[in-house]
């Protein structure tokens, strides 16, 4: 069984990833833990003792508000409820609490809303972007006009650098829910000329599932982004799967960010992103 916690701060944008987790665990054997992080001040003249009360009553009211939230949200999709854990934890950082949590409970995806962001707000990271650079557990990220549909692929974005190490990841996530799976590259004019059907015999000394390998030249007019956007509006994936490289620095990220990132922010499919070997 898939464990999978999904973050909510209670806000309208925070049910599409609530909405695609139920939607998953819908289609396949799959645990959902739902998460709030509670933000608590501290009066400086408190005692020890009292904060503790304090924050152990605040814990057992915002529970109450997750199962309240979480019990709503299923009767909104006329779902029934699947096996899932209502968690509230306290912290200043909730990247941190976040991707503690996942690693502490061995967590085998983080799901999570996006939105779009601005410039500050890539300056100073967003909850998404900052999890995709740094955690350890893949995150899934889910744009905000996600609706609950039947799952039936993905897209697997590949640079062909690390096959061996990624398709059994991308294999073990689309048995999940039986994904039909599409593996795109795009091809520059400087790279050599690359046979499909060669390809597709390397891809099949990996993995036994079905997969089909799509060939594309780069528009060099276009980002990449937009390059692969275009292939998604044709192939019309229920998921996009990339592999980032992770902890570049600040400064790489501010003005050169990985595209799995980027992405993330545009994008009107969810996206799973790996870290990448």
């Amino acid at each position: 069984m898939k464990k999978i916690l999904v973050t909510t701060d209670y806000s309208a944008n925070s049910k599409s990833a609530i909405r695609f987790a139920i939607q998953l665990a819908s289609q396949g054997s799959i645990s959902l833990t739902f998460l709030h992080i509670l933000h608590l001040s501290r009066p400086t003249t408190w005692h020890e003792e009292t904060y503790l009360t304090y924050e152990k009553e605040e814990i057992e009211k915002d529970k109450v508000a997750l199962d309240t939230f979480i019990n709503s949200s299923y009767e909104e999709l006329n779902a029934t409820p699947s096996t899932h854990a209502c968690v509230v934890e306290v912290a200043v950082v909730a990247d941190f609490r976040i991707m503690g949590y996942a690693e502490e409970n061995d967590m085998d995806f983080i799901c999570i809303s996006t939105r779009g962001a601005g410039m500050f707000e890539k300056i100073i990271g967003t909850t998404t972007a900052n999890l995709i650079n740094q955690s350890s557990v893949p995150v899934i990220a889910v744009p905000g006009t996600f609706r609950t549909e039947q799952l039936t692929s993905l897209l697997y974005a590949s640079d062909f650098t690390a096959l061996k190490q990624e398709i059994p990841k991308v294999v073990d996530m689309a048995r999940v829910f039986d994904a039909r799976v599409d593996l795109l590259h795009f091809s520059f004019p400087s790279e050599p000329t690359l046979d499909p059907d060669i390809l597709n015999t390397a891809v099949k000394t990996f993995t036994d599932y079905p997969m089909t390998v799509h060939l594309k030249p780069t528009d060099l007019s276009k980002t990449l982004i937009d390059n692969i956007d275009g292939v998604i509006k044709t192939l019309n994936p229920s998921l996009v799967i990339m592999f980032t490289t992770q902890n570049l620095g600040f400064f790489h990220q501010l003005f050169s960010s990985g595209n799995s990132v980027n992405y993330c922010f545009l994008t009107s499919v969810p996206l799973l992103v790996f870290a990448k070997s």
